[in-house]
């Protein structure tokens, strides 16, 4: 009787021992904590539960209830509140906040979205584009893909469903004065994570930086975001220019947009003139990121296809992307010499180091080069 006891008892502990994340479940983008940090925490919490036989121990994985704060390691539930189609494959939804809350996230932070698809967990990184003291809610701009496992999940979504989070990741934190002149170089999705640090510089009266974005887009439609753009490059420190794949002639453009539009690819020529045309010494931030060179004609990683997509204004010009994730930052001081870094957290784990080797003077010739 006591030996059966013993087995319902080591029975009862296995099912309770964490199960190992699947590769799908990894979002590719080098979070800290990761879904394998956390489970290899859970197992040694289990490890030590059941060696002790205390099950007081055990920790939840997620929460129903939502709290004021965020957290890295537990998946909390949001409510959505909205769900606006601003193309035929991309949404700007709305999540609901309790008690009029804020987020809390800073300029360059996002969050990890989980997702269950054929009863397979995926995990996707998303920048929230709502202000930064938006109270009770908060949006996230997201692109769906046919052969996408999350883009299925969210094209499931309606309005009073419940969908899990987790967060804040993001070691690249703005500073307001902190450069002279941002050079914003975003390929479709790719502008959300530029949105919450171009809005806190706009909302801030004693931010004097100057910001220059870059938009790449397939066609004037395309183009997200079109009244928060337009309502930014009102602000006397701000310019927006876009750079449209396939479209052809300015005359199918309202008048508004037709100086500020180039067609075809954001090759190096453009790049050049852009910097040139900086008014202070720039630093860049580019999303999704490239590989620093020029002449790789094959396009076999998934970003790479992105920015052929999104931005065909790119291909091999732009050469290989390095990580499917299209939230984070890569930031490019653009000074002699310098060295441009993804941040070792959101979008990479440990990522390679890129040379940007600026001929003299820094503001006339960039020539990209890979490390």
């Amino acid at each position: 009787m006591y030996e059966r006891e013993e087995d319902d008892d080591e029975e009862a502990w296995l099912q309770l021992r964490p199960v190992e994340p699947l590769p799908s479940q990894c979002c590719g983008g080098g979070c800290s904590p990761c879904v394998f940090d956390l489970y290899h925490r859970d197992l040694a919490r289990w490890e030590a539960a059941r060696a002790s036989k205390d099950r007081s121990l055990l920790g939840g994985e997620e929460s129903q209830n939502c709290p004021s704060h965020l957290s890295p390691e537990t998946f909390l539930a949001f409510r959505i509140s909205a769900m606006d189609r601003l193309t035929k494959d991309t949404y700007r939804v709305r999540f609901a906040l309790p008690r009029n809350s804020q987020l809390g996230l800073r300029p360059g932070q996002h969050l990890i979205l989980r997702g269950i698809v054929n009863d397979l967990e995926v995990q996707r990184a998303y920048t929230p584009i709502s202000p930064a003291n938006a109270e009770g809610y908060f949006e996230v701009l997201i692109k769906c893909y046919q052969t996408g496992l999350m883009s299925q999940y969210v094209e499931s979504w309606r309005a009073g469903d419940t969908a899990f989070w987790r967060g804040p990741f993001g070691g690249f934190f703005y500073q307001p004065n902190q450069y002279g002149e941002l050079l914003m170089l975003a390929a479709g999705t790719g502008l959300a994570p530029m949105v919450p640090i171009l809005q806190s510089i706009t909302d801030n009266a004693d931010d004097e930086t100057f910001v220059t974005l870059v938009g790449c887009f397939k066609t004037f439609e395309g183009i997200y975001l079109k009244t928060f753009l337009q309502e930014q490059a009102r602000f006397w420190n701000v310019r927006t220019f876009f750079v449209l794949s396939q479209e052809s002639s300015p005359e199918q453009l309202p008048w508004s947009y037709r100086e500020k539009t180039r067609f075809g690819r954001l090759a190096q020529d453009l790049i050049e003139e852009l910097v040139g045309s900086c008014r202070r010494k720039p630093f860049a931030l580019v999303w999704p990121p490239f590989q620093s060179h020029w002449d790789t004609g094959s396009c076999t990683d998934w970003n790479q296809k992105r920015w052929m997509e999104d931005c065909p204004n790119s291909p091999g010009d732009l050469g290989r992307m390095t990580s499917p994730l299209h939230t984070s930052l890569l930031h490019l001081p653009l000074e002699p010499g310098l060295q441009c870094a993804a941040p070792a957290q959101a979008g990479f784990r440990q990522s390679q180091n890129w040379n940007l080797r600026i001929r003299e003077p820094w503001n006339r010739r960039v020539r990209i080069l890979q490390s």
